[in-house]
């Protein structure tokens, strides 16, 4: 590889992330001293509860720390069914449960998967901003509904 990286052709037209410009301003806002509230990034304002930090400690201690399955392991699989079951009153089959890193990341594979140049994507407003970046790199059209 040689010379400057250039970016492939169907990302260059995308800009800067609204979420982080939004994530930026707000980092310069509280550095002047001023009262912000972020809505932005989807970070929660309070720490990662005790009990949790102490289950990822105990997993890392029992030696889970290696990929697991695509869709996620086996016990987290049936944790969501449960949960779902107990919280939701629903029933998912294991089949119809998997997992990932978040919504973004899904919605977006489902687009690389699914979408093929032109594909009109109906956008209902107000969405993530991130949205239709994702589906302008997959070659898709998005058409907002207000």
């Amino acid at each position: 590889m040689g010379g400057i990286f250039q970016p492939a052709g169907r990302v260059s037209a995308i800009d800067v992330s609204e979420i982080l410009q939004i994530g930026a301003q707000a980092k310069a806002m509280r550095a002047e001293g001023r009262p912000v509230i972020t809505l932005g990034a989807g970070e929660p304002d309070f720490d990662t509860p005790a009990h949790i930090k102490q289950a990822a400690k105990d997993a890392m201690d029992r030696g889970e720390t290696k990929y697991t399955p695509l869709a996620g392991s086996p016990a987290l699989l049936e944790a969501v069914q449960r949960k779902f079951e107990r919280d939701n009153g629903i029933a998912y089959a294991r089949e119809e449960v998997f997992s990932a890193a978040g919504a973004k990341q899904i919605i977006f594979n489902a687009f690389m998967a699914c979408l093929n140049a032109g594909d009109e994507v109906l956008v209902p407003a107000p969405y993530w901003t991130s949205y239709l970046d994702m589906i302008a790199i997959c070659g898709g059209v998005a058409r907002v509904l207000p």
